[in-house]
């Protein structure tokens, strides 16, 4: 299945869309204001120790000190071991003992602060790959526990092999991700070269940097576009930002040389999601109904237990007799379902319901078809045959937010029964807007009428991203609160 990548990027925000035929499959967003630390490793300095609490206060540079707990400490083993965590039953090394006040240690944030509470961090390291996980200080070579137990052994092996051998480069210890179940050889070596490769960096940083600095941020989006979405199947990479592009382009040369050459950078006119109206499609994603080109359509209610899809005929009646206009259009449901589940990012338990068939052999073909689809998801999915209510259940791990806990929050008018867009995904439609209309059109000022909540965001925390947008299309940007406005509703003014 061939497929492109268009990359929007902004300031306050970068959206990833995955098209196939025309059409896309998947969308992923990152934004700006809310990356988190996970991941993140520091060269940290040790503010506090304290014996009582079995803890420390570890300053990196943050607003407030970040917290190890003993139980986080990669201990120092006797007789030149390989430092390990205290196993379940064996005495503690209490924290006093191995750390002091004003000691430089390299830490790793476990969990983004909360509230009054610090991030939480630990001095084991692991980096984390696309197909493999690198555990520098320790020579453990692992299997994912949610890989089958029966094929752990010979991938542990496989892996193994590969770990040891000298052309690798050697030394530390992985382990295999689900994902990686049914990665080739040559897959894992590129993947074992990139983590080995970053940890030499890491090691070089904290040799040359100060107490309080950041050694390695995790990728962000546009870096994991390259480690994890792009395939053999992969024809192109367009980004939309010169200045992305070149940072994307050097970052791909030094870890992935094999998707580096798919890299363009998009110099059209017209917005980048505007190729494939992914803007539209976004919009239609948030709703409950979905319409088939048949004249079917779907119903999706996402709980917070699991996802029901309802298949419904609507005003199809192109067959010739009633069994073939439901056989058809759950044909038809099957393909839209799966792309719903990508496009959408629903995981968890899901059940379908398709429009209840009389002929076995119908069932079977519609079931076929649907998995057929679900095979093409880079998430792992599992799906059930019919049940005697006629229903299919199936599972999709759950990877990320969905597209709409991400872009969407609780309607304070109907206390939760529906949702509005976020005021910030308002804000950012709204600059889209405004950079779309400045190419089009040469009034003299924008004025933005819109609710008060998306005006007091725009005079705060999006300030400087509408600041940038003014300067960048030589035109002021005025703003107008109108209390009967709801929270999506905006209209903007050519003055």
């Amino acid at each position: 299945m061939q497929q492109d990548i268009l990359i929007n990027w902004s300031p306050q925000e970068t959206r990833v869309a995955i098209v196939e035929h025309g059409a896309v499959q998947e969308l992923h967003i990152e934004r700006t204001l809310e990356r988190g630390l996970v991941g993140n490793v520091y060269l940290g300095k040790v503010s506090r120790v304290l014996p009582g609490m079995q803890s420390a206060f570890i300053d990196i540079g943050l607003e407030r000190a970040a917290f190890l707990h003993v139980a986080d400490v990669w201990q120092r083993q006797p007789d030149g071991e390989p430092p390990a965590f205290a196993r379940k039953g064996e005495p503690q090394v209490p924290i006093e003992k191995q750390v002091f006040e004003g000691q430089s240690l390299m830490v790793q944030v476990i969990k983004d602060p909360i509230g009054t509470k610090g991030a939480r961090l630990s001095t084991q390291i692991s980096i984390a790959g696309r197909l493999l996980v690198f555990l520098p200080q320790d020579d453990h070579v692992g299997v994912s526990q949610k890989i089958p137990s029966a094929e752990r052994d010979a991938l542990r092996a496989r892996l193994q092999a590969m770990v040891g051998d000298k052309a690798t480069g050697g030394g530390g210890g992985f382990i295999l991700r689900t994902n990686g179940e049914d990665s080739t050889d040559a897959e894992l070596a590129e993947d074992i070269a990139y983590l080995r490769k970053t940890w030499a960096r890491i090691k070089d940083a904290s040799l040359r940097l100060p107490p309080m600095s950041l050694l390695h941020q995790d990728l962000d989006l546009l870096q994991r576009v390259l480690r994890d979405l792009v395939g053999d199947h992969t024809q192109t990479i367009r980004l939309d930002s010169l200045e992305q592009y070149q940072r994307l382009r050097a970052f791909g040369q030094e870890f992935m040389p094999a998707a580096a050459p798919k890299l363009q950078h998009y110099k059209g006119e017209r917005p980048i999601f505007d190729l494939y109206s992914i803007d539209e499609e976004v919009a239609k994603a948030l709703g409950r109904r979905v319409d088939l080109k048949s004249g079917g359509y779907l119903i999706v209610d996402q709980t917070e237990a699991l996802t029901t899809i309802d298949v419904n005929t609507g005003g199809y009646v192109g067959a010739r007799n009633f069994d073939d206009t439901i056989f058809k259009t759950n044909l038809e449901a099957a393909q839209a379902i799966a792309r719903q589940l990508r496009l959408r990012n629903l995981g968890g338990i899901i059940i379908v319901d398709f429009i209840d068939m009389v002929q076995g052999g119908h069932q079977e073909a519609v079931l076929s078809e649907f998995k057929k689809q679900l095979g093409r998801d880079r998430v792992k999915t599992m799906a059930g045959g019919f049940s005697q209510l006629g229903l299919v259940e199936m599972t999709r791990k759950r990877t990320r937010e969905s597209l709409a806990h991400m872009l969407c929050e609780p309607c304070e008018a109907c206390q939760g029964k529906g949702s509005v867009k976020t005021a910030r995904s308002v804000c950012y439609d709204i600059l889209r807007e405004i950079l779309r209309e400045a190419r089009q059109f040469n009034p003299r000022e924008f004025r933005v009428v819109a609710s008060a909540r998306v005006v007091e965001l725009f005079l705060d925390e999006e300030s400087q991203h509408l600041a940038g947008l003014s300067d960048f299309i030589g035109k002021p940007i005025s703003l107008q609160s109108e209390s009967a406005m709801g929270q999506e509703q905006y209209d903007i003014v050519l003055l």
